[in-house]
């Protein structure tokens, strides 16, 4: 699909919904309003599960936060929509920052059941809480004012919540397209590649927990204002599975999902109420459940991913011009040659009784290879891991441009000027290699969450996309960079990996067994590129297994056995050493 067909389905999709009052029967309309405010609950899960990859069943407890705050300060206190508005976001974003603090280290199905758990104790908390109405709720709620006009009717409220939706699909489109949404975007698929990009994860996870509950917050405001009547019924754990029904069913990885599966879910669920009692009038209550799950099994047989992507995927494929040439992004002083750059003095790491790492000792110096070799066991990846923050060092010290990093973060020595590789590779399969590359500039731009949305962050976008173009252009797949990741054979996936880490302007750029699994002209190929990367001058260390790869292209050898440093030095001379012989020979290798 050409831009201009997507600007003009998107005006025709607009138009229609500002149209619906005048041609559809109120009741309809009233639906649609409850499609409106689910929507922007099923938004903030399409951020937080189909984006960030944390699911949650507890949106409807903020929804239900927002609500009772908004309902308490307007008739309770007499105060206005408006003020309650501000009083809802700011004591659901406070419950979803203290919640997110404590929670979202967990992961995997853990996480998903603390929102259960969390979301059950929101909700009992309505019915018992002194003057919150218990479980009969809180009536009189006053309507929502613009000037002297009340939104008392459901096509006059309609126009509010519609338009509040379409501005929050737009900051999240803009949010999703910057420096911050690409974060958010990798968390996906565990954070070791993400920390080591010099991305602080567990700060992308709770921003993104937080922006997902004021979603559901302003839900829960016009819902409580709307319905003019608050009571705890709405917000139960079963109304928090099916928000995340709505953003899987839509498309949990598409903002339009969103929209798309709360109009689908709503539009069903209205129209089982009215045909099932005729078909079973004594147990349609129960039925409901069996055949919404009837449902949700066909659609998980025939379109899993859900239903936008299901069609976008038999849409023409849209076309896109490849990143304009712009202004370099600011660059690192890269160090005098011959200088000593890294350092590791006395390295040891244990896992239990298992000593991986013995007393490793050596240094790296600037504009060099340096191959860090072993056979299988030896111990390699656990020391590119020390050096790297990935592990931390039992004992030892290592040092890098003469400031200890021993115990530093991951993020910290990325941001430090040392750029990884992964040993199995971990790129973002669904994100374009363009996307992959960009994740690389985080250390080298700036913009936050809020620049990203309101797009005051698209100067340094532009440059940050002609870097990761040139990138691309320089490791030889500049040619394509819209195609996915996930479609590259794995010698240009190591090679996206290679292409990602230049594009952090490193000073030190460490590549984990970078020729695992390549064939014989994939690794020429690789070995030209690290020849021409050390003549532009930078530093690089390899750790790997193949000592036909590695002898030919570095400068200096340290060779690894059984955990500890075997001996070190030119290639010449360290293939010539019985040692090296006997342990490649007779070892696992």
């Amino acid at each position: 699909m050409s831009a201009q067909t997507a600007r003009i389905a998107t005006v025709l999709a607009i138009l229609l919904v500002a149209t619906a009052p005048y041609y559809l029967a109120p009741f309809t309309i009233t639906l649609f309003d409850y499609i409106g405010i689910y929507s922007l609950v099923a938004l903030g899960l399409v951020l937080l599960t189909g984006v960030a990859g944390m699911v949650s069943f507890g949106q409807a407890a903020f929804m239900g936060v927002a609500a009772y705050a908004t309902a308490s300060a307007t008739a309770l206190m007499g105060v206005s929509p408006w003020l309650g508005l501000l009083f809802a976001l700011v004591l659901t974003g406070l419950v979803a920052a203290i919640l997110g603090a404590v929670t979202l280290r967990l992961h995997g199905h853990f996480l998903s059941l603390s929102t259960i758990a969390w979301g059950l104790a929101i909700y009992f908390t309505f019915g018992n809480f002194p003057g919150l109405g218990g479980f009969n709720g809180i009536p009189g709620v006053p309507p929502i004012s613009i000037g002297s006009h009340a939104l008392l009717a459901s096509d006059e409220i309609y126009y509010l919540i519609w338009a509040i939706l379409i501005v929050a699909m737009l900051l999240s489109h803009n949010l999703l397209n910057s420096r911050v949404g690409r974060a958010m975007r990798a968390l996906r698929g565990g954070k070791a590649m993400v920390e080591s990009l010099g991305v602080d994860a567990f700060r992308i996870k709770l921003v993104t927990f937080v922006v997902a509950a004021l979603l559901a917050a302003l839900a829960g405001w016009l819902y409580a204002h709307m319905s003019r009547f608050v009571s705890p019924t709405p917000f139960d754990a079963t109304k928090g599975i099916e928000f995340l029904m709505m953003a899987m069913v839509g498309g949990s990885g598409y903002l339009l999902g969103a929209v798309v599966g709360a109009a689908l879910i709503t539009l069903l669920k209205n129209a089982v109420q009215d045909y099932l009692p005729l078909i079973a009038p004594t147990s349609a209550g129960q039925m409901e459940i069996v055949v919404f799950s009837l449902l949700f099994i066909l659609f998980l047989q025939y379109a899993r991913e859900g239903i936008v992507p299901f069609v976008a995927h038999r849409l023409p494929e849209r076309r896109r011009k490849p990143p304009e040439p712009a202004e370099p992004l600011p660059r690192r002083t890269q160090p005098p040659a011959g200088e000593t750059l890294l350092k590791a003095e006395g390295c040891v790491r244990r896992f239990g009784g298992l000593v991986a790492v013995n007393d490793v000792s050596f240094e790296l110096k600037s504009g060099e290879i340096l191959g860090l070799i072993g056979p299988n066991g030896a111990g390699k990846s656990t020391m590119f891991n020390l050096l790297t923050g990935a592990l931390p060092a039992t004992a030892g010290r290592i040092t890098f441009a003469e400031k200890d990093i021993t115990r530093a973060a991951q993020r910290t020595i990325a941001k430090a000027g040392i750029a990884r590789t992964f040993q199995h590779v971990k790129l973002r399969p669904k994100m374009s290699l363009l996307d992959n590359v960009l994740l690389g500039t985080y250390t080298r731009t700036r913009a936050g969450f809020l620049a990203g949305a309101l797009t005051l962050d698209r100067e340094e976008e532009r440059r940050a996309r002609a870097e990761a173009q040139r990138q691309l252009e320089r490791v030889g797949l500049g040619d394509k960079p819209y195609e996915l990741a996930g479609n590259l054979p794995l010698g240009n996936q190591r090679i996206l990996e290679i292409a990602r880490a230049l594009a952090a302007d490193p000073v030190l750029l460490v590549l984990d067994e970078p020729a695992a699994g390549l064939r014989r002209p994939e690794k020429l190929a690789l070995a030209t590129l690290l020849r021409s990367l050390r003549e532009e001058g930078l530093t690089i260390l390899i750790v790997e297994h193949d000592m036909e790869f590695v002898m030919g292209l570095v400068d200096r050898i340290v060779v690894m056995e059984f955990g500890a440093k075997l001996t070190e030095g030119v290639p010449a001379v360290v293939r010539a050493d019985p040692r090296v012989q006997e342990a490649y020979l007779g070892g696992v290798a």
